[in-house]
């Protein structure tokens, strides 16, 4: 995607988009015009205070797993919305505690009036860090380093500026803005966005959501399914020297491991039809030992070993075949007199909506008019939170500041710029939906 030039201004941007004025709002209006104008100025002025509030995000560690330090940033992100003068309701997840004994929390702020709502939604949780340097956030000219910048608390500053864009401006909006923002993404979100579903909170009068994830410039429509799980396998421990005294857990894992390997080759010979970036694969995903371990010492056979599991299930498989599929391996081995047991870790479904919907058309416009050019629709190699609403029919798209490919990384990254950017495009592709 084309960027526009370094110290190009907003303004001179949309004066010369003749092509595309009378596309960025539902009606063609000046008064439409000097409002689109008024919040792009209006959030070119603000990049500090948005670096100093990322830098406050940044440094509270929300290392998930297990679920650190929620509050805190809970904390911190209500007393924000509150003091910008929004409405914000805190919802405390029942029979729910975080690796440090605190009850993870959901956030709900809104902006506008009327029966319809667009979702901003976006999660505070980072993966753990590679270092406790990373919780120190650094700003070099126009970068903030550190973990959660991009993947992201980047996303929710730029989701928070573009209510406040909307709001200082006095735009008027014929439907209201919610932002949702909950725990738990990164392990498949049961305390965060799953828990608001059951409980009938998420996408009420939805007719659309945006989620900030970093997509690279493109906009994610699409995403696949996951089932993630740990598998024990069992032995007996015996000295070396006495090791046919024992049962090897390491060398039965490997039965297992072979086994899965076979599922592995099937599974990874089928491919998606979606769009998928050019350095992404469209064939399903079957990962065998992210996370493995075992063994108490190198001269004692191993009582146990352990490896995780990680299948991603791509939009034209069915989950519960997948799973029951995966499953049926391990029981088969423990028919077979192999002891072991797992535990599913995450489970998610893939979800697709159409680039035509109305909020896509608008994103598409938004996007056209900040960046100068249409953005290409395409399937998170990974799982979203946009699966929850789409579940619903609502129609959800991703779209954020960030890049993929800094996301989770030692030397993570966002550029606060790309914030502005996607904070402008939030706003108009608000006003394109709602303009009344």
């Amino acid at each position: 995607m084309k960027s526009p030039k370094p110290g190009l201004q907003y303004g001179a941007l949309l004066d010369s988009r003749d092509s595309l004025a009378s596309s960025i709002m539902t009606e063609k209006t000046a008064e439409g015009d000097s409002q689109a104008k008024a919040l792009l100025a209006w959030l070119q002025q603000r990049e500090d205070e948005m670096a100093a509030l990322l830098a406050e995000l940044v440094a509270i560690p929300t290392e998930n797993p297990p679920g650190k330090n929620y509050r805190a940033c809970a904390d911190l992100l209500e007393n924000r919305l509150k003091q910008a003068g929004l409405e914000c309701e805190r919802l405390e997840v029942s029979g729910a505690k975080d690796g440090t004994g605190e009850v993870p929390v959901c956030l709900v702020a809104e902006y506008g009036r009327g029966e319809r709502v667009l979702y901003f939604h976006g999660h505070y949780d980072v993966v753990p860090g590679q270092s406790p340097e990373q919780f120190q956030p650094v700003l070099k000219e126009h970068f903030l380093f550190g973990r959660g910048s991009c993947d992201m608390k980047g996303g929710i500053v730029t989701m928070l500026y573009a209510i406040l864009a909307l709001k200082e401006c006095g735009a008027e909006l014929d439907g209201r803005i919610a932002l949702m923002l909950v725990p738990d993404e990164e392990t498949g979100g049961e305390r965060g966005s799953a828990w608001l579903a059951a409980q009938g909170r998420l996408g009420r009068g939805a007719v659309g959501m945006l989620l900030a994830e970093p997509t690279s410039g493109v906009v994610w429509n699409a995403n696949r399914g996951a089932i993630s799980v740990r598998v024990r396998v069992l032995g007996k421990s015996a000295h070396v020297g006495l090791q046919h005294q024992g049962k090897n857990a390491f060398e039965r894992m490997h039965e297992v491991v072979r086994r899965l390997q076979e599922l592995k080759q099937e599974v990874e010979q089928r491919a998606t039809t979606f769009n998928i970036g050019a350095d992404q694969t469209r064939q399903s995903i079957l990962m065998l030992g992210g996370q493995s371990g075992g063994g108490a010492n190198f001269n004692v056979v191993p009582e146990e070993c352990w490896f995780t599991i990680d299948r991603r299930i791509n939009p034209e498989e069915n989950l519960e075949e997948e799973k029951s599929r995966l499953i049926g391996v391990l029981e088969g081995c423990k028919r077979d007199g192999i002891p072991l047991a797992w535990e599913i870790l995450q489970e998610g479904q893939s979800s697709v909506c159409g680039e035509e919907e109305r909020l896509g058309v608008a994103l598409t416009r938004s996007v056209c008019v900040v960046m100068g050019d249409a953005p290409r629709f395409e399937m998170c190699p990974g799982l979203l939170e946009i699966r929850f609403y789409a579940a619903q029919g609502v129609p959800a798209y991703a779209y954020g500041p960030g890049l993929l490919s800094v996301a989770h990384g030692p030397n993570e990254y966002i550029d606060l710029r790309k914030i502005i950017d996607c904070a402008a495009i939030y706003a108009l592709a608000a006003l394109d939906l709602f303009h009344s």
